[in-house]
Formats: structure tokens, sequence, C-alpha cells
């Protein structure tokens, strides 16, 4: 019998996606075969078991437990449909407490037991596993969307990448009158991938507006930026961009109000997390500068979507803070489900079957929750639109929309470094 269903692989929707039961007998090693569909490590007669390494621990806790709650909210969802290919959805959770020396020994234990990684946040693991998942050929969801690791066919990202979010934030000031070519501007980033990558896209905008870019490299655990202000109001700056971790952001908005700057503050989405707003002076001096860019919907989103993500968050009863991290989880497990289902069409859920599966999926549609997704360029984000988010106390997650997302015509044509 013939039980692979039946895709249109170019219109994906993430709604009422093909859920058909195929069967297979193999749980793992060479990859075997039963009826129509291939399979070799993390699938069964009855499961897919997909990994997750996350931070419950580290400087991203915040982040890393709402992108983990929107994992399990789509797991639960596509369980309670039926699955994938006759087939549940496990995952197999690991607390990597962002850092690159726990995620490689979990990775060599995950390894032998799922098929793919949901989710593996930070970019120094994101840096430590890359060779590794590509060699294995393990298709791998970088929470840490960098878009120098997309010159491997193992990473999957949901959204755009950090340099094209700055891109559009940087067009969004220049449209907006709050920074015109010429201007002197700074960049405070953390000195890893992602914060190289953000100021990878501050670049590529002032090498096309004549902007002077003033650098202020940070460590990840960095959180007095007294001294990094001071410097950055002496050189004039109009505008700062900033991708750190939240503690740092929230520090840079307090100086920037303590020592009178009044500018624009642009933040990557890690910078943010709603528990900055507990304390009344970063709340304030957020909401007074900072703009979000993210190329996912914000929790509180007036989105059919987002209110399904926000009704399932209450009834699981979580007590996590949540944030705009939660739908980013989601959509993850979306993307996913579209590749799963692909795959088995194909008649194949081997890992080489997987990232075949995800170079068919060219127009997956999100709702809302991200722009369209095209994965069939190699080293090409799959999106390039970005929300504008405001910060907002009183929103749900704390981050409202500002602006829909859209590409900026800087974001259309820029090349990102891999790309083909």
């Amino acid at each position: 019998m013939n039980c692979r269903p039946s895709i249109a692989t170019a219109a994906l929707v993430l709604t009422g996606l093909a859920l058909t039961a195929c069967s297979s007998k193999a749980a793992g090693g060479a990859a075997q075969s039963s009826g129509d569909v291939k399979t070799d490590v993390g699938v069964t007669d009855s499961d897919i078991t997909l990994g997750v390494q996350t931070d419950m621990s580290g400087i991203f806790k915040a982040a890393g437990l709402a992108i983990t709650h929107g994992d399990e909210i789509w797991a639960d969802e596509i369980n309670a449909a039926g699955g994938i290919c006759g087939r549940k959805i496990k995952l197999d959770t690991v607390d990597i407490a962002y850092k690159a020396e726990n995620a490689v020994p979990t990775y060599q234990t995950q390894k032998t037991k799922v098929l793919g990684l949901l989710q593996v946040i930070g970019a120094p693991a994101m840096a430590a596993l890359k060779s590794q998942v590509t060699t294995d050929k393990v298709l791998t969801t970088a929470s840490s969307p960098s878009s120098v690791n997309l010159d491997s066919p193992s990473i999957l990202m949901v959204g755009t990448t950090y340099d094209v979010e700055m891109i559009n934030g940087w067009s969004y000031l220049a449209k907006t009158g709050k920074v015109k070519d010429g201007d002197t501007v700074g960049h405070i980033y953390i000195d890893s991938e992602y914060g190289q990558n953000g100021l990878l896209g501050t670049k590529a905008y002032a090498k096309e507006h004549n902007l002077k870019v003033v650098e202020a490299a940070l460590a990840g655990t960095d959180t007095d930026l007294t001294a990094t202000i001071t410097k950055l109001k002496s050189e004039g700056v109009t505008a700062i961009a900033i991708t750190t971790a939240p503690a740092a952001a929230a520090s840079a908005a307090i100086q920037m109000k303590t020592q009178g700057l009044q500018v624009p503050l642009l933040a990557s989405a890690g910078s943010f997390a709603p528990s900055m707003l507990a304390d009344d002076t970063a709340a304030g001096a957020l909401a007074e500068r900072a703009t979000v860019m993210n190329s996912n919907a914000p929790y509180s989103a007036d989105l059919p979507a987002a209110k399904k993500i926000r009704d399932e968050y209450a009834k699981k009863g979580f007590t996590d803070q949540p944030s705009t991290y939660v739908p980013y989880g989601y959509t993850a497990g979306r993307v996913w489900q579209a590749i799963l289902t692909q795959a088995c069409g194909d008649g194949d859920l081997t890992r080489q079957g997987i990232l075949d599966a995800k170079a068919k999926v060219t127009n997956l549609k999100t709702e809302g929750l991200t722009g369209d997704l095209d994965y069939s360029v190699p080293g090409a984000p799959a999106t390039r639109e970005s929300y504008v988010l405001g910060v907002d106390k009183s929103a749900e997650g704390g981050l409202k929309i500002i602006e829909d997302k859209s590409a900026s015509a800087e974001a259309k044509k820029y090349r990102a470094p891999y790309q083909k």
C-alpha cells in the first residue's frame, strides 16, 4: 500500500497539512525500509524523536524556557491530531545553560536517538555543534539565527537572520526620520556569532548610506554599560543598535536616560526579555527609546494563530513569563511539521531524506507568525521580513507591533555571506 500523502510543496500551509499514517519498523542505525518509508535514526514504528538543547538556567533562560514551551505546545497539538506519518512527536529536552561545553556532550548522547534537533539555543552552542551536525546530516534549528551558519544544509532557521533584522531596523529608523545618511551611529554587541552577525547588518546598511559606525564589543556576561554609553555619547551618535543579552540592553537604556542621551535604541530580538520590565526605570527607558526588530510575531499579536498559542499557554499552566519566543518555538515546530510531512510523502524519513525534504519547502505560509518561508536557496535567509516592535509593559510578553512585517529595499537586495 502506498501511504505517502500528496503535498503541494510550492504552497505548503501551516494549517491543514496532511497527516497520513505510514509504517516503518526501523528504530535507528542504517537506513531501513518498511512499506514505502525509509528510516534510520530517531524514527520508530510509533514515534519521531527530536532533540531540544535549551537554556533553563543561563543568561538566556527566559528565551530558552519560552521557546521550549512553544515547542511543547506544537508537539502536543500535532500528537492530538494523530501525529505525522502515523507517528507521535517525542521531545528529548536538555538544559545546556547557554554553554558550548554542555552542548557537545549532550549532542553525543542525543545523536544516537534523535532524528534532528528542534532547538539549539545560543551562538556558542551552535558554533560548537555546526561541523558535527553537518557531517552527521542532522537537521538542526538554530535558535540563534546567524547568517554565517547558512553555509551548512543541516542548519534550519525560522524567520530571518540577525543581519537582515538590523538592516530592516535601520531602514525603519531612516524612514521615520530618526537617522539620516552620513550620521554617526553606535553598535553594541556580544563578541560572538550572534552579536557579530547583527553588526554585519549594521555595516551593510552603513555602507549604502554613508554611516560611520562606532563599535562596542562586550562579553556575554557584561551587565554594566555605563562606560560604553559614555563613550558612544562622546562620539556624537544619533542612534545605537544593540545585539546583547537582555541585562546589558536594560543597562544601556538606563544609562542612555541617566546620561541624557536622547537617541533611538535599535534592539535585536535576543536583546529583549519581558523580565527587563520588572524594573520601572528600565521599563520607562526602554519604552521611550527602544525599537525591537523581530521576524517572528510577538506574543501579544492580534493574530488568530497567536491567540491560539496564548490560549494553549494558559491551559497548560506554564508559570514562566511568556514572550515573543513562545510563538517562535511553536513556529519552529510547524516548520518541522512541513518538512516531516514532505519527507513522509517522499517515502524517506532518514536524515538525508529530511535534508532533501527541507529544500522542497519553497512557500511555507505561517499565518502571520513570520514571513513566508523558502528553504530552496542555499545560503539565503528563508524570509527577509521583520516586525517592528515597541516596548509596552501592559502588553502580554512586553512587546507590541508598531509596524507589520515587511522587508526593506536594502534587505531585499542584501546578499548573505553564503548565499548562492
